[in-house]
């Protein structure tokens, strides 16, 4: 009789564990599957890279930097040969962010200038990824993941103001901040 109980168990715990490994396509697994390829640019960047001096932030900016581990960047730009894959890839990125583990904070844009989405994995006051999706007919697509540790939506907008000073000498990065114009 425990012989049965004991291989029941073990069966329950192997479903369970086969059900939570697969839990579909992932906005990191979309990343990793596509930054070498052509048509798309990636970018990590480390928050040591954006150089803030943090003397000059509020506390609650301050917490909001130290709260953010890394930015994952990876964009799709449209040219003459690649508008039909534009399409497929889009539709993968928005397939991807109907999961219920991405929670919608915010959208706006139009179908002229472009669209984008912001949403976020974990809770308003302790997100654990924040991201910000924006996609242009005439230009292609753009993610950032904002990778961090109890990040906090409110202190985050705040920190934004700083972001938006930062005077950005890498062209590859200069490339991201410009589709967002």
């Amino acid at each position: 009789m425990t012989s049965s109980i004991n291989k029941i168990i073990m069966l329950l715990i192997l479903v369970a564990t086969l059900h939570s490994c697969n839990q579909g396509p992932t906005l990191q697994t979309y990343y990793v599957d596509n930054e070498l390829l052509p048509g798309f640019t990636s970018l990590d960047v480390p928050t040591s890279f954006l150089n803030i001096d943090e003397a000059g932030l509020t506390d609650e900016q301050k917490e909001a930097y130290n709260s953010i581990d890394k930015l994952n960047m990876l964009g799709f730009v449209i040219g003459e040969d690649n508008k039909a894959e534009y399409k497929v890839e889009l539709a993968k990125i928005k397939t991807i962010l109907k999961a219920p583990k991405y929670q919608e904070l915010m959208r706006g844009g139009n179908a002229t200038d472009g669209k984008f989405v912001i949403k976020f994995i974990g809770e308003e006051d302790s997100i654990d990824e924040l991201i910000l999706f924006g996609n242009a007919a005439n230009r292609g697509f753009v993610i950032v993941r904002v990778l961090g540790d109890d990040m906090n939506v409110n202190k985050i907008m705040k920190l934004s103001s700083v972001l938006q000073n930062l005077d950005l000498d890498n062209s590859q990065l200069n490339q991201f901040t410009d589709f967002f114009k």
